[in-house]
C-alpha cells in the first residue's frame, strides 16, 4: 500500500488517530512508499482532547494498494452515535469491494459495520463498546479480549493504544518484521502482536530492551538472518569485542547472537512449511547447508510438530 487515508468523524480520540498515524510516518522516514492524508465530513473536526483538527473534504483516488482507517470516537452519552453520511460509507464499501483494505481503531469497527463490511466477518473493538457493536451489527463475529483481528482485508483493533499494535501488524506484513521493529524501537514501544493470531516473532519478543548496541546488531541480524555470520563480524559491526557482545546481547534478550539467529530461521522454516515447503526446501531457504540442522531445532523447540 502506500496511500494510508484518515476518515476523521466528529469526537474522534487523538491516540486513536495519532497512534497509527505516528507508524506510518516514521516508516515513511525510513523510505517506506507511504503517503498519508485526512478527510472528513466537514473540515474543522471536534476532539474529547479539545483539540481541533482541519481535514480535507475529497476523497483521493484510491487503488488495491491503500488503506482506510477510520480511528474511534467518544461513546456514550451524551455523545451516542456519530452521524456518518451515505458517501464515506460508499467509498468504504467501494474500496473493499476493488481490492483495498479497511482498518478500524477503537469504536471506528462502527463505521465499518455500518458500511456492511463487519457482516461475517470477525472483528474487534473497545471492551466497553463490544457488546453495543455485537447488538448492532448481529452478523458480526465479535472477538473480544484480543488487539486486532485480520479478515479478509477488513482490519478491527480493541481501543486507543492498540491502533498502534494494527499499524505496525501493518507495516511487518507488508515489509517485514525487523522494519516494524525498528518503526517500534524509533517509537519507544513494545511492538506487540496479537496474542489470538499465531504470529509472535522472535524479532518482536527480544526487542523490548533498551540496549542500543544489541539493538544495532539485531538489525544486522534481523536483515542477513539466512547468512553466515559469525561471531568476529557482528562484534566487529557493532564496535565491540566478541565477549563484550555475547555478555550485552545474552543480558539483554537471553540469547546468545547464534541462538537468536537459529530461532529467526526456524520460525521462517515452519512458516514455509506451514505453507508447503518440504523440510529440505525450508532449510536451505533460511541458510541451513544441513536439514538435520532444522529438524534438530524442531524437534528440540517443537517435539510434537509433524516433520515433512
Amino acid at each position: 500500500m502506500s496511500r494510508i487515508v484518515f476518515f476523521l468523524v466528529p469526537g474522534v480520540h487523538l491516540l486513536d488517530l495519532a497512534g497509527p498515524a505516528q507508524v506510518f510516518s516514521t516508516a515513511a522516514d525510513f523510505g517506506l512508499p507511504y503517503t498519508l492524508s485526512y478527510v472528513a465530513e466537514h473540515p474543522r473536526v471536534s476532539t474529547p482532547q479539545g483539540l481541533p483538527l482541519v481535514a480535507g473534504l475529497q476523497w483521493p483516488e484510491l487503488g488495491p494498494e491503500d488503506l482506510i482507517v477510520v480511528p474511534g470516537w467518544r461513546t456514550g452519552p451524551p455523545a451516542g452515535r456519530p452521524a456518518i453520511g451515505a458517501t464515506p460509507l460508499r467509498v468504504l464499501r467501494d474500496h473493499h469491494d476493488g481490492g483495498g483494505t479497511v482498518a478500524s481503531v477503537c469504536s471506528g469497527a462502527e463505521a465499518l459495520g455500518m458500511a456492511g463490511l463487519l457482516d461475517g466477518r470477525r472483528c474487534t473493538t473497545h471492551h466497553d463498546v463490544q457488546d453495543e457493536l455485537a447488538l448492532r451489527h448481529p452478523r458480526a463475529v465479535v472477538v473480544r479480549d484480543v488487539l486486532f483481528t485480520v479478515d479478509d482485508r477488513v482490519i478491527t483493533s480493541a481501543g486507543i493504544a492498540s491502533g498502534i499494535d494494527l499499524a505496525l501488524h501493518l507495516v511487518a506484513t507488508g515489509h517485514g518484521p525487523a522494519v516494524a521493529a525498528r518503526v517500534a524501537r524509533e517509537m519507544v514501544v513494545h511492538t506487540r502482536r496479537n496474542g489470538h493470531e499465531a504470529q509472535s516473532s522472535a524479532m518482536f519478543r527480544h526487542r523490548s530492551h533498551l540496549d542500543d548496541t544489541v539493538h544495532r546488531v539485531q538489525d544486522l541480524i534481523d536483515s542477513r538472518f539466512d547468512q553466515a555470520l559469525p561471531l568476529p563480524v557482528l562484534a566487529s559491526s557493532a564496535g565491540v569485542s566478541e565477549r563484550t557482545l555475547t555478555r550485552l546481547f545474552s543480558r539483554a534478550t537471553g540469547l546468545t547472537p547464534l541462538r537468536y539467529q537459529q530461532t529467526l530461521r526456524l520460525e521462517r522454516a515452519l512458516h514455509l512449511i506451514g505453507h508447503g515447503a518440504t523440510t529440505a526446501a525450508a532449510a536451505r531457504s533460511v541458510g541451513f547447508e544441513d536439514p538435520r540442522m532444522l529438524r534438530r531445532l524442531r524437534a528440540r523447540h517443537h517435539p510434537f510438530a509433524e516433520q515433512s
